[in-house]
């Protein structure tokens, strides 16, 4: 059924764009695995431009970080190596600092208030600013909001975390938050975060449910809990000069493509969030479903967002509360 609807809006789409222009393949790499839902929707996005573009325009999908790992794969899109990826907004901060926000704990009252923001006008700014460094701008996918898993014990409290060694990504936001809470966190890129666990380099981790499932990372952690305690967004970009190269009808299947295919992710994650929570429980996974979340939001939300604050002033981040189901 959902697959169906989002086909029938590509169809729809794709009536009104016709092009003769000579095949051309662009090369998109990504992080996540073949059944993670990034892969399912880069499936997607695939078949869309193709489609639209009755196959001028060709994708092919690398999965598993196969063109690099996530900060790699960003910079191959920079400099023209690679044509298209999609990753976490944290891969983003250290080029475009003020995308920083979206990464704020406890900033998200839910999805849909994600989605009013990533959507609209604030999502637009946001975007202009990653597009201001060679990148083009297709459309926010999402990685989710955030759980904790580990091997230590089970976390309910903040002070369950002290000492613990988390890998979490490269965003300020992130590395302040954790260590207010008394973790030691440890940026490393996604692809080799599995090893470093089953390893015991690092203690536990931070993703989405539907991430922990598809990614196996519940073969190597014996504890989940549910904190929600960040949400994550993860821009869908183009090499900018490759871009502006593409005739118009196929700059606006890539945009069109990249939207639908936004749209049937968040769904996605949405539909599986439950069957890899059963799934995981089913494998021995202890989880607990009601952690003390308004302990944690206590200790980092408002250290954090002062944070922010100072160095990119508060205008983004009343806009952002502005969207939120309890202001409306």
């Amino acid at each position: 059924m959902l697959r169906s609807r989002i086909l029938l809006a590509a169809s729809l789409c794709a009536a009104s764009i016709v092009t003769g222009a000579q095949a051309e393949t662009l090369r998109f790499g990504h992080y996540a695995n073949t059944s993670d839902t990034p892969h399912k929707a880069a499936l997607m996005f695939k078949w869309i431009v193709e489609d639209m573009t009755d196959k001028a325009l060709e994708v092919e999908v690398y999965p598993a970080g196969e063109l690099g790992n996530s900060a790699n794969s960003l910079q191959g899109v920079r400099l023209g190596t690679i044509d298209i990826t999609v990753t976490g907004n944290p891969y983003f901060t250290s080029f475009a600092p003020q995308v920083n926000v979206l990464d704020l704990p406890f900033l998200f009252e839910s999805p849909e208030h994600a989605y009013r923001v990533l959507d609209g006008a604030v999502g637009d700014e946001l975007m202009n600013s990653i597009n201001a460094v060679g990148l083009q701008g297709l459309a926010f996918w999402e990685i989710g909001f955030r759980n904790l898993t580990n091997n230590k014990r089970p976390i309910h409290t903040p002070e369950d975390l002290k000492g613990l060694k988390l890998r979490t990504t490269p965003n300020p936001a992130h590395i302040e938050a954790f260590t207010i809470l008394g973790a030691n966190p440890a940026p490393m890129p996604f692809a080799e975060l599995y090893s470093a666990l089953q390893t015991g380099t690092v203690d536990g981790q931070e993703n989405p449910t539907t991430h922990i499932y598809h990614s196996n990372f519940h073969e190597v952690q014996k504890y989940l809990s549910i904190t929600e305690h960040a949400y994550t967004a993860a821009p869908l970009v183009m090499n900018a000069s490759k871009f502006a190269s593409l005739p118009e009808d196929q700059q606006e299947a890539l945009r069109v493509a990249a939207k639908i295919s936004a749209a049937y992710e968040r769904e996605l994650n949405r539909v599986l969030e439950t069957s890899s929570l059963e799934a995981m429980t089913a494998a021995g996974v202890e989880i607990d479903m009601e952690p003390d979340v308004e302990a944690f939001r206590d200790l980092v939300a408002e250290k954090t967002r002062a944070m922010y604050s100072e160095k990119f002033g508060d205008d983004l981040l009343t806009k952002i509360d502005a969207l939120a189901p309890s202001a409306q």
